[in-house]
């Protein structure tokens, strides 16, 4: 089991990345104290009331985010088919400066993945393995204090990083391989419950079709994310992902994430992955590098909705989008007062 022996709350300011753990919540965003997460409250706008469980802190490896911090998760992938980075970091030297990168650009979590969401060649176990295995243990051994996520869908590879040091087992497929839980619950690690549309990995979404797809968003990912409790996983180091583009065509995926309310207000943390994504793309009729502003206005609005922590490619630019709306909400300070003041 890796060993966490002590937890460090950061010292940013609440509500920002790395932000501080005991803060009372950014005001307005579901799910957290005082705001409309809690049970009967409301934002202020007709027909947003609403009822829920207040969010609590999230605990992974040596880090508590607080409730009201909105925190980012570094991709990094291990891979040489990317549909993003295109195997820029395929390489252990390139993927290792991507995570130094990351961490002193200010992500909480580096999310470590080594098979492509998307179809294409198999990639086996052992080759997945071969690719993340050891890189979580140098990782580790470079940050000691970083949240160390993986990307996998398989038991056997959450068996290994686990062993060498990860802090988090982000299940994107859905629980198809229901004993990863019992991974995570084993070696004591957190657990992401996605919502994948009930398809096998690195499927294609072909004419799906809900009754209303947000319900079974809430539905699948609070059954994981309760069966991973009862299977021994800490209920604060549980996180739910509406999945967009997983099993969702971009329509599905645009209202899971103005939706994303209903989900908050179960209580669990909200991760959201919309980097880059299609449902982006085809919103703007752009190609995967010009997707950017989609994604940080997707971004805002999801942090303004309830989400907490943001899977991205481009740090930076989520971290500053991430502030700013901890700034407007009263949450964080002005970085810098001159204007009016001086």
């Amino acid at each position: 089991m890796a060993a966490h022996p002590t937890e460090t709350p950061s010292n940013l300011p609440a509500g920002t990345p790395g932000g501080a753990p005991d803060d009372p919540g950014i005001p307005g965003v579901p799910g957290t104290p005082g705001t409309p997460g809690a049970a009967g409250a409301s934002d202020g706008r007709p027909g947003t009331e609403r009822t829920g469980r207040a969010q609590g802190p999230l605990r992974l490896g040596r880090r508590v985010f607080g409730p009201g911090e909105l925190v980012v998760m570094a991709i990094v992938n291990r891979t040489p088919d990317s549909f993003f980075d295109r195997g820029a970091t395929y390489g252990e030297a390139e993927a290792l400066a991507a995570v130094d990168s990351a961490v002193e650009q200010g992500a909480g979590i580096i999310d470590i993945g080594g098979v492509k969401a998307a179809p294409g060649g198999e990639v086996s176990a052992a080759e997945e393995l071969r690719r993340v295995g050891g890189f979580v243990a140098a990782v580790r051994a470079r940050h000691a204090d970083v949240v160390i996520s993986v990307d996998t869908w398989r038991a056997e590879v959450g068996r290994v990083v686990a062993s060498e040091g990860a802090d988090l087992l982000n299940d994107a497929w859905g629980g198809v391989d229901p004993e990863l839980a019992e991974v995570a619950a084993q070696f004591g690690t957190g657990l992401v419950c996605t919502h994948a549309g009930h398809l096998p990995p690195r499927t294609r979404p072909h004419r799906m079709t809900y009754d209303d797809v947000v319900a079974d968003i809430v539905t699948t990912t609070v059954g994981l994310a309760e069966r991973a409790v009862a299977l021994g996983v800490r209920p604060d180091a549980v996180l739910v992902d509406p999945g967009h583009d997983f099993g969702k065509n971009s329509r599905h995926s645009l209202e899971a994430t103005r939706r994303l309310p209903e989900l908050a207000a179960t209580g669990w943390p909200v991760l959201v992955a919309m980097s880059n994504k299609d449902f982006v793309g085809e919103a703007l009729d752009a190609g995967v590098d010009e997707r950017l502003e989609g994604t940080l206005a997707a971004t805002a609005l999801s942090a303004w909705l309830g989400a907490r922590v943001f899977r991205a490619h481009q740090v930076t630019a989520t971290i500053g989008t991430l502030r700013m709306v901890a700034a407007i909400r009263g949450d964080a300070d002005l970085a810098v007062a001159r204007r009016g003041v001086v």
